[in-house]
């Protein structure tokens, strides 16, 4: 098991949330928490660069629409940039590439 970490840094649009390691059941609320903790403002897009990301199972998916749906109710938006191809093949699957704005990769 790799360990979590998520750096937060700010970019035009709004914050960007590095996720680095394995996304999983012990770990996705830490994901949860940093979303919550950023207290966007409307009009903000929040980015999830997941190019660290090592491994995401069903938690960390969930977790993943949890910030969705906080950030759609916080009137602001969310993409996941530079999804690992693993990631993105399982969000094809169950059809969530349709749910989210994927970008190749997070702005500077």
């Amino acid at each position: 098991m790799i360990p979590l970490t998520i750096t937060t840094r700010q970019a035009a649009t709004g914050p960007v949330l590095e996720v680095a390691g394995d996304l999983d059941h012990a770990t996705a609320p830490a994901l949860r928490r940093a979303v919550e903790a950023l207290g966007l403002t409307a009009g903000q897009v929040l980015v999830v660069d997941l190019a660290g990301l090592d491994f995401c199972d069903s938690s960390g998916i969930t977790a993943l629409l949890a910030a969705r749906n906080l950030t759609s109710e916080q009137g602001t938006g969310m993409v996941l940039a530079s999804v690992p191809e693993n990631t993105a093949r399982i969000l094809g699957i169950v059809g969530l590439d349709r749910v989210f704005t994927i970008l190749p990769s997070a702005p500077a």
